[in-house]
Parts: structure tokens; sequence; C-alpha cells
């Protein structure tokens, strides 16, 4: 297995965009299917920003597009929609997630034939030792990287005030954007004039993904300690810690939360388009979607390898609109990335001397 930058530029069974709306009919079309994690395809997290990489890919490149959504969340249940998939021709197959990992190990060796993109997850038995075939890829990111943007931004847009983070569970890609805000944060209080405050009582994992109360109630407990701005990196418990935020927003309360994986803004809008979302530590899922579908098209599908997405390759950073920041924001964010892409700054993936 290579370590790589990727060039350039990721029903029960309720099947779903088969050449929906399009003009793709053609048989000869390249077929390329998606089986979601749990949720749907419009999550507004990785099962959405993965099938929007295909539709993008549909429009530029004219392939016909199907996903299947699994009756469960176990290795057997997702073995089961890529075999569906690979039946009905789809030989090109996407999965979002880590939870596809030893399903993916199976199937690269059953489908030998097909071709497998796991995001955020490399293929294994079970042992966690990655076993990437020469009909997989798999693709990470530079988690570190776009949440020390989103601390830059945090702490250029508030000036001062006190930040926390809540976690899901601890594994590497939850740990790296925390690791990579704290940098951020303090970049800006070295470099940038401001005065953001974290503490360790401050930064903690839930350590589940799916307690929404639990993500409420700590997000409750830190606003109480004279926290302003929350970055959430924890799936279901974010959406109680964005809920939280909200429900202190319409009290005339001013916190902030810092969203991830995707732009977030629209899950933080309380009041009109008013958001408690500042802006989001983004992965770009969809690019790496799109980028991967582009290079086997082009015969150059990077078999056997692992991609990692990072600033140098435009696959994380903060959302292109963010209404909650200021003009002077964005152009200091942006002269930040532009120092990451080329180097000037190096950001640490390892925690070092920072919380957890």
């Amino acid at each position: 297995m290579s370590m790589v930058l990727a060039a350039g530029t990721m029903l029960a069974a309720c099947g779903g965009g088969d050449d929906a709306g399009g003009k793709d009919t053609d048989k000869k079309a390249f077929k390329v299917g998606m089986v979601t994690d749990s949720g749907t395809i419009d999550d507004k997290s990785f099962n959405q920003g993965t099938w929007e990489g295909i539709l993008q890919a549909k429009k530029e490149l004219g392939i016909q597009e199907k996903y299947l959504k699994p009756s469960g969340e176990t290795e057997a249940d997702y073995l089961k929609e890529i075999g569906n998939l690979y039946d009905a021709g789809y030989k090109f197959i996407v999965t979002p997630g880590f939870k596809f990992e030893t399903a993916i190990y199976q199937a690269q060796d059953k489908y030998k034939d097909a071709k497998f993109v796991i995001l955020d997850g490399n293929p294994h038995k079970g042992d966690y030792k990655p076993v990437v075939k020469d009909n997989t890829v798999a693709i990470f990111f530079a988690e570190h990287e776009s949440g020390f943007l989103a601390g830059v931004a945090t702490a250029v847009q508030l000036k001062q005030g006190e930040a926390g983070f809540i976690g899901g569970m601890e594994i590497p890609a939850v740990q790296k954007f925390n690791w990579g805000f704290q940098q951020g944060v303090k970049y800006a209080n070295e470099n940038l004039g401001t005065k953001i405050n974290m503490k360790a009582e401050n930064v903690l994992y839930q350590g589940s993904f799916n307690d929404v109360a639990a993500g409420g109630q700590i997000a409750a407990q830190m606003f109480d300690r004279g926290v302003n701005v929350i970055f959430t990196a924890a799936g279901g418990v974010g959406v109680g810690v964005i809920k939280e935020a909200k429900d202190r927003a319409k009290a005339g309360k001013q916190v902030w939360i810092v969203g991830v994986d995707v732009d977030q803004y629209a899950d933080g809008i309380y009041e009109g388009d008013k958001s408690i979302i500042l802006t989001s530590a983004m992965k770009k899922i969809g690019h790496a979607t799109v980028d991967t579908i582009q290079h086997e098209v082009d015969g150059k599908f990077p078999g056997g390898q692992t991609l990692i997405f990072d600033a140098k390759n435009d696959g994380v950073g903060i959302p292109d609109k963010n209404p909650n920041l200021s003009d002077d924001t964005v152009a200091k964010v942006k002269e930040v990335y532009e120092k990451i892409k080329s180097g000037d700054i190096k950001v640490s993936a390892e925690k070092g001397d920072l919380f957890k």
C-alpha cells in the first residue's frame, strides 16, 4: 500500500437515482453505485456529500448512478447491497465511512472485476490491519488542516471569548479535527491579535455518534461555564449540540457552533435565515468522489493506494459562503489556507501538548 497525495483535484433496498431525470440511458454508460451508511442521501453529512459528488460526475461525465440503502448497519447488510449493485451492473461502488471497512475487505476479493472506493476508512478483516487490493482505493482527509482553518476563522471573527470542543467517539478523524482546531486558535492568538481561550474541561468526547440528548446536555454545561463557541465533530451528538445552541440563540444569547464534515449552516438556522453555525470544518467529500470517478474514466484508477485529500489538493477547507464571517475574516483565512498549501504553515496531526 502506498501513501500518496491525490493529484488534482468521494433500498431496504430503496434504490434511488438510476437515471432519474437524466438522459444517460445508454447501456454503455459507466455505472457508479453507492451504498449509504446509516441515514440517507440528504443527511447533510457523508452520505449527502458522496451522493452530490456522484451527481456532479453524472453532470460532467455522463455516468449512470444508483444508490442503495441497507436495512441495517451490519457487515452483512452492507455486503448484501454491494452484491445487489454488482448484479445490476454497477461495478464501481463508493462507500462513505469507516463502518464499511470489513465489508469492503471481503467485497474486493468476492467481486474482483469491480472497483471500490471507501471514504474515511481502510479495508481490513476486523484486525485493523489495512489491506487495500488493486481494485480498491481508500481515501482519507487531513481533518487537522480543516480544523485549523475553522479555528483561525473562529478566533478572527469573535476576537475574544471561550471556545470548546465536543467530539463523538475518540477516533483519529475526530481527534485530528480537535487538535487542528486548537492549533488554529493558538495560531490566531499568536499572529492575528485574537484572544480566544480554551480550557481542558471544555474539550471532551461523548463516546458515541448517536446520543443526541447527551450532546445537548454537554453543550448546555459548557455554555453555562461561559463558553460562547463550540466546535462539534460528533454526528448525532452534534445534532444535540446544535439544538441547544439554537434554543439559546432564540432566547437572545449569543452563542456559536462550528460545524463539521460539510457546510452545516442550514442545520443551524433558528430564525429567518439566521444560523448559529459560524463556519464549518469541511471534508470535500464530493470533490474526492468526483476526482476518483474521473480517474477511473481516464483509465487511471489509483487501485491499491491510500489517498490523502488535504489543503494541497483542495480536499479540505471551510465553506465558500460563510454568512456569519466578515470579509476581513474570510480574507485572513484564505491567506492562512495558502500558507498551508505552500508549506509555510505546518499543522500537526498529533496531540503533542494539546488537550485530549
